[in-house]
């Protein structure tokens, strides 16, 4: 469900209005004395609180995953375009053929930033397999053939446009974990029931109130699973170092 989170945003809003209407059903049955209502006054304010500490975290997560995925597809654009002036080192026809690979393999990547479909994504992966397979054949050789120290300088570029793909592999893949999204789901819920519960008056102010919060928390949430998620919802890495290379390369 974190996969779609437009969806799951619509679902929680459903779920924490539920929450609220619940509660404000059962203070109808079991009202709050004024004895009570002191200490209930007391439980509701740290839940809530909790509950915009825990959502202040959790954004605070989704966007340093955000930044470090920014921050790897630059990374990745560097290490390409320094290995495609490298190439200019080796032998005229290998370095011919590693700069059109490392063209194709241009692609791919921005691709892999751009699509949304896992089919799509998937051809994607493989495609990067293939090329890097390729790609590392061809420094292979040369460094086979001539082990000098300027073929070990493409040889070690190339090298580091693998490593730059794994570690943009890996923060796609670093999201905030599903324990995380319980528990605060879970408090978000416990704070809908407590408002709606201790509501004073079930007036049009009153019925106000129970959508209010559920609405407000359903957004936040939104936005934290929007910048979690990074392929589905409105908010995504948009790959500028790679198109910008891209430009630079087929010129």
């Amino acid at each position: 469900m974190l996969r779609y989170p437009i969806i799951a945003s619509f679902l929680w809003l459903i779920l924490l209005i539920a929450a609220a209407i619940f509660g404000a059903w059962l203070r109808r049955v079991r009202p709050l004395t004024d004895d009570e209502r002191q200490d209930f006054s007391t439980i509701q304010a740290a839940t809530l609180t909790l509950l915009g500490l825990i959502i202040g975290f959790s954004f605070s997560m989704a966007t340093s995953r955000y930044d470090l995925r920014k921050n790897y597809e630059e990374e990745e654009a560097n290490a390409i375009g320094t290995e495609y002036a490298r190439a200019g080192l080796l032998p005229a026809a290998e370095s011919s053929a590693v700069r059109g690979q490392l063209a194709k393999y241009l692609a791919v990547r921005i691709s892999f930033y751009t699509v949304r479909g896992d089919d799509a994504l998937h051809h994607v992966n493989e495609d990067t397999a293939h090329l890097q397979t390729d790609m590392w054949n061809a420094v292979e050789g040369s460094a086979h053939a001539q082990p000098t120290p300027i073929v070990a300088l493409a040889v070690s570029g190339m090298n580091d446009v693998l490593n730059s793909q794994g570690y943009a592999q890996a923060a796609a893949w670093n999201r905030i974990p599903t324990s995380a999204w319980a528990l605060m789901i879970a408090i978000a819920v416990c704070g809908c029931f407590l408002v709606g519960y201790g509501i004073r008056q079930t007036s049009a102010r009153g019925r106000t109130v129970l959508i209010v919060l559920p609405l407000v928390v359903s957004i936040a949430l939104l936005l934290i699973a929007d910048i979690d998620s990074p392929r589905r919802g409105l908010i995504h890495v948009v790959p500028q170092n790679l198109l910008s290379l891209s430009h630079s390369v087929s010129k």
